[in-house]
C-alpha cells in the first residue's frame, strides 16, 4: 500500500496533479467521467450504463485466506453480522458531486445502485453458492463469479473471504486496523465453525437495516442485534465485535491496533473529520486537506 501510494503520488508530480484520498470524490461530476477501456470495465459499462458512470467511489478490499471452499461459505454466513459495524468504523465519504449528502458513507449508497451489492444471503453449503453462481452465468446476469459484488463474499478464484464494505482510508494506521480486524474475524469464525459454535442464520431484513443505519447515521443509531433480537446501538455492536476477536488479535500480535480503534471511537471516523474540515474551511479547504493529510508511512 505504501509503495503504491508513493508511486501514484510521483505520477501526479509528473502529470501536474496531486492525489487525495476519500471514499468518494467530493466534487467530481458523474457526467465528466471517462471509463478505463478494458474488457472488465466495458462489461460493467454496457450492463449499467448511466449508473456505472456515477460510480465515483473508492473502497478498501481485504482478502483473508481460508482452508477450503466449504469453510469459506460458512464463515461468510457468520461474518455477515459484522458488516455494519465495520462500515460504521470505516465511513469516509460524506460528500458526493459537491453535495453534503448527510451520509457518513455515501459510497455505500452510490455503489448500492449496482446489482448484487447487498449483504449476501445465507447458504447451507458451498454447493448452494456454486449453484447460484452457475445460474447467474446461465441467464447472463454475470460472466464470472467476481461480478457478484456483495459487501462480503467467498472469492472463488483466490480461495479467500473478501471484505468489501470498507470506505478507503487516508490513514495507513486505520488501514492496518481494518486488515487486523478482518484477519481476526476470519480466524475466530473459522475456529467457531470447526467446533460447531458458529452462528450463521440471521434475519436478513435486520442485517440490511443495520447496513443502512451505518452508512447514514454512524455509531449511535439503533439497530436490532441479529444474535439476540434485542435493540442496541451500532456502537454497542462494535464493542461486541471487539470482544469477540480479542484473543484472535493477540494470537496475531495485533493488540497495538486497539489504540487506533479507541481513537476512532473517541474522536470519530474519517468521515467525521471531513465534515469538521468542511464546516471550518469550506469545500476548497476540504479538498486541500484530503490531499495534504495522506499517510505515506505507518510510523
Amino acid at each position: 500500500i505504501i509503495k503504491l501510494r508513493k508511486y501514484v503520488s510521483k505520477l501526479g508530480e509528473e502529470f501536474k496533479f496531486k492525489i487525495g484520498i476519500s471514499g468518494t470524490h467530493p466534487t467530481a461530476l458523474p457526467e465528466s467521467q471517462k471509463f478505463v477501456q478494458n474488457k472488465s470495465y466495458n462489461w460493467v459499462a454496457n450492463q449499467l450504463t448511466y449508473y456505472a458512470q456515477r460510480n465515483i467511489t473508492f473502497a478498501t478490499h481485504i482478502h483473508v485466506s481460508v482452508p477450503d471452499a466449504e469453510t469459506a461459505v460458512h464463515v461468510t454466513n457468520g461474518l455477515r453480522q459484522w458488516v455494519a459495524p465495520l462500515l460504521a468504523l470505516s465511513s469516509n465519504s460524506p460528500f458526493y458531486s459537491g453535495i453534503d449528502t448527510q451520509f457518513k458513507s455515501s459510497r455505500t449508497m452510490q455503489f448500492g445502485a449496482f446489482p448484487r451489492t447487498n449483504i449476501p444471503p445465507y447458504f447451507k453449503c458451498y454447493q448452494d453458492y456454486q449453484n447460484l453462481v452457475s445460474n447467474y452465468i446461465n441467464i447472463g446476469s454475470i460472466e464470472k463469479s467476481r461480478q457478484i459484488w456483495w459487501k462480503l463474499r467467498p472469492h472463488m478464484d483466490y480461495g479467500t473471504i473478501e471484505f468489501r464494505m470498507l470506505d478507503v482510508q487516508r490513514s495507513l494506521k486505520r488501514t492496518e486496523l481494518f486488515i487486523a480486524l478482518a484477519q481476526a474475524l476470519v480466524y475466530q469464525s473459522t475456529e467457531d465453525f470447526k467446533h460447531n459454535r458458529l452462528k450463521e442464520v440471521f434475519n436478513s431484513e435486520y442485517l440490511d437495516d443495520s447496513l443502512w443505519k451505518a452508512s447514514r447515521f454512524g455509531f449511535d443509531a439503533y439497530i436490532i442485534d441479529v444474535l439476540t433480537g434485542n435493540k442496541c446501538t451500532i456502537r454497542e455492536k462494535i464493542y461486541d465485535m471487539m470482544e469477540y476477536i480479542d484473543s484472535a488479535l493477540k494470537i496475531f500480535n495485533n493488540e497495538h491496533v486497539i489504540k487506533e480503534f479507541e481513537k476512532i471511537m473517541s474522536t470519530g471516523t474519517e468521515a467525521d473529520k471531513q465534515l469538521t474540515v468542511y464546516k471550518n474551511h469550506g469545500m476548497d479547504g476540504l479538498k486541500k486537506y484530503l490531499m495534504d493529510s495522506i499517510e505515506f508511512s505507518i510510523l
